[in-house]
Order: C-alpha cells, then structure tokens, then sequence
C-alpha cells in the first residue's frame, strides 16, 4: 500500500470545512425545526414521528452512498466528491425553500428532501478521512470535523437568537427571522462544500484497486451486495459500538426534541400553546444555549486529540459520556437561565468526542476498500436508535412522563451515562500514538 502524504494543519482544515455548511444545516435541524413545528401547531408527542425523516434516510443512503462511492473513480471528479456536491446542491435548494412551508406536512416533506442531500454529503466525508490521512494524522482528522461540527452549529443556533432582533415580524406562516437563518445555511452548505473540493484532491486508487472496480462495475443490486458481505464480515468492536449508539443516539434526539420546551418549562414556567410570545424567547435562548455548548465543541475537539494519544480513544469516550449524561440531568431543574450553559457545557465536551472519537475506535480495524461502506453501516448503528425513539418516544412521553419537556431531557442524561457504561465494554486493538 502506498505511503500517504503527511499533510500540514492548514491542510487537514481545508479538506474539513466542507463539512461546517452540512452541520450548520444540522445545527437548524437540532435547534428550529422542532420549534417551527411547534409554530404550525404540532402536538408534543407528533414531533417524534416528524422527525423521522432524519434516520429513515440515514438508514438507507449513507450505507448505499458509502458503498457507491467505494467503487466510483473519475480522473477529474474523484471517489467522494461527486457525492459531496449532489448532497451540498440538495441542502442549499430545501434549506431556501424550507421558511416556505405553510403547513405542517410541508415542513415535513422538506424535511425529508433535506435530510437525504445531508446524509449524501457527509457519509463520503468520513471515508474521505481514512482515504487522505495516515493512521498518525486520523485523529486530526476526524477531530477537525468535530470542530467543524461545532463551529456550523453555532452559527445556526446563535442565528436564532440573534437574527430575530434584526427581522423584525412575520412573513406568511413563520416569523421572517427563520427565512434569513436558512438562507443564510443555504449559501454556507454549497459553498464550504466547493471550498473543500476546491483545495483538496483526492488520492487516485492503486492500479489493483482500478482492476478490481473494473471486474465488479456498479449496478443496481452492487451497493446492497456489498452492505450484506460488509455486515457479515463485520469485526467484533463494531458490535460493541453499536452498544453505545443505542444508549447515546437514543439520548440525543430526546434532547434535540425537547430542549426549547424545557427550557421554556423551568424558567419561563410556559408551553408553546399558553404563551407564544415567551415560548418564541425560550426558542431564542436555547438558540444561545446550543450555540454554547457547540462553541466548546469546537474549543474542545482538538484538545482532545491530545487525550486521545495520551490515553486512548475508549477512555477519552468514556470520559465525556458522562460529562455530558451529568450536564443533562441537571439541566431541566435549573430555573435560572444563565446557570444553563455550565449545565450544558458538559455536553458540548460529550458532542465533541461524539462527532470523532469512536471512529478512532474502529477505522484501523475495517479494510481500506471498504471504508465508504463501514462508514455507512457506522452512520446506520447510529439512525436506527432514532428511529426506535421516533416510534416509541412519543408514547414513552405521553404515558409516563406527562408529556413534560423537562422529564425527557433528564432521561437523555441518564442514557447517556448507560453509553458511557457500555463503552468500557469495547475491546479495541493498541493504538498506534
């Protein structure tokens, strides 16, 4: 195998800021969908259901783009960016049309629409990490895109707060602030994409890797062949990460859907139908609550590579699991608004490993060939615990936890702690410092 160019810091990051417009698309997703949903009159325990869309198609693109581009070379277009741009145009054409919506299955449908061009962009941008960077170098890697992670949905959440000072009113059915946070995330998803593309090249596959994608040329049963021989040949330590993905994805989401009602819940003592005029403050503050604890995201992504290869990347995960399932369970009691961003700032320390670490924990354990489709099977082992909660949570919220904000994102605190738990389960091989 030929050695990989050792590339310089200035370079890891021009490869990565693509990945800064796909999670400042997520970070509207994380922060304002749930609330516009709320805006166009959905019922607490609907907004699980609606938020299928994200996993569902997590679920069946990223393993098939992963699979695709595994076998796709073009001497001008390359493996990974072909997917990268289709996935970048997809976003910024929902993301301008998404303040448009006028009702509420329309904001769902978009959705939808959106989520594929997401999960077609970064699926390819994991296995474009393990293609360009020696196993030195991964760690920056992939911690560059925990940074870019941060970063993206920082601007996204404090978008919310700060874009309804300056548009003022309603335009059709939403608020006009909301159309001048998504199209603002339209511009940055197409052009950090181009950015990236621009200054990085891709390395072209050995003369071996071109025979072999001669002899088994795409169709249109190849992708799900090769998912099928991909699982069955999956090493053991993917298994136990599915573990953790169980406990921690399932956390997320009941978070991501109830952070602005808690917020509303425990200091301004409301809820979306008895005051909207508080809750639409509530959504703006968790807007400055998530920006925060994506600002120590990206403060802290770096810092962590410098455990990681003190340490190892199991302990290190470990480590801000629980920094994170502590943070959580304090944070639906805490009725002062400010005493909220050193509540989540755990979080933001749990978001940062989250986004980088457990790839460490299986890249240099997956055959080079395969990187596209184990990154995507990775991506699957995290939606399907989003499904499960976006079937099951709506009645776990309406039957035990009387549909109370507050509740739920103290049990994503608790999950999280059960993650961190069955991450000491994983048995990785020696890392390579």
């Amino acid at each position: 195998m030929p050695t990989k160019p050792h590339l310089s810091l200035s370079q890891i990051i021009n490869m990565n800021v693509g990945f800064f417009g796909i999670q400042y698309s997520f970070g509207l997703q994380q922060s304002a969908v749930n609330p516009i949903y709320d805006m166009l009159g959905a019922s607490p325990d609907e907004i699980p259901f609606l938020n299928l869309a994200g996993p569902v198609t997590g679920l069946l693109i990223q393993p098939i783009i992963g699979a695709l581009s595994d076998k796709t070379w073009h001497p001008r277009f390359g493996r990974r960016k072909p997917y990268f741009f289709i996935g970048a145009m997809l976003c910024s054409i929902c993301l301008f049309f998404y303040p448009f919506s006028s009702s509420l299955w329309m904001a769902a449908g978009l959705l939808w629409i959106l989520d594929v061009g997401n999960n077609t962009a970064m699926e390819p941008y994991r296995a474009f990490i393990a293609d360009k960077l020696d196993e030195k170098q991964q760690p920056l890697g992939f911690q560059s895109q925990s940074f870019f992670t941060g970063l993206g949905q920082t601007l996204a959440n404090v978008s919310l707060f700060v874009f309804p000072m300056l548009f003022i009113g309603k335009t059709g059915s939403l608020p006009t602030w909301v159309y001048a946070s998504f199209f603002l995330g339209s511009v940055c998803s197409i052009g950090s994409i181009w950015w990236s593309m621009k200054t990085t090249p891709e390395i072209p596959p050995t003369e071996k890797e071109l025979e072999e994608m001669k002899a088994s040329p795409l169709n249109v049963f190849s992708p799900f062949i090769e998912i099928f021989e991909a699982i069955k040949d999956m090493p053991k330590v993917m298994w136990q990460l599915a573990l953790v993905y169980l406990f921690q994805w399932y956390a997320l989401f009941c978070y991501w859907q109830n952070s602005a009602k808690s917020i509303a819940l425990s200091v301004w003592k409301t809820t979306p139908s008895e005051n909207p005029e508080l809750y639409e403050k509530a959504v703006g503050w968790t807007g400055l609550v998530n920006g925060w604890y994506n600002v120590v995201t990206f403060l802290a992504a770096f810092a962590l590579v410098y455990f990681v290869r003190k340490s190892s990347a199991k302990t290190v995960h470990f480590a801000c699991l629980v920094l994170a399932g502590a943070g959580l369970l304090a944070f639906p009691f805490i009725e002062n608004q400010y005493w909220l961003f050193p509540a989540i700032t755990g979080f933001g320390i749990g978001w940062a490993s989250m986004m980088g670490i457990p790839y460490l924990m299986v890249v240099h354990q997956i055959p080079k060939e395969r990187y596209g489709v184990y990154m995507g099977i990775i991506n699957m082992m995290i939606v399907i615990p989003m499904i499960i909660q976006n079937i099951t949570f709506g009645f776990i919220l309406r039957t035990f936890l009387d549909n109370n904000a507050g509740y739920a994102v103290a049990l994503a605190g608790i999950l999280l702690l059960i993650a961190a738990l069955a991450t000491l389960l994983i048995k990785t091989k020696p890392e390579t410092n």
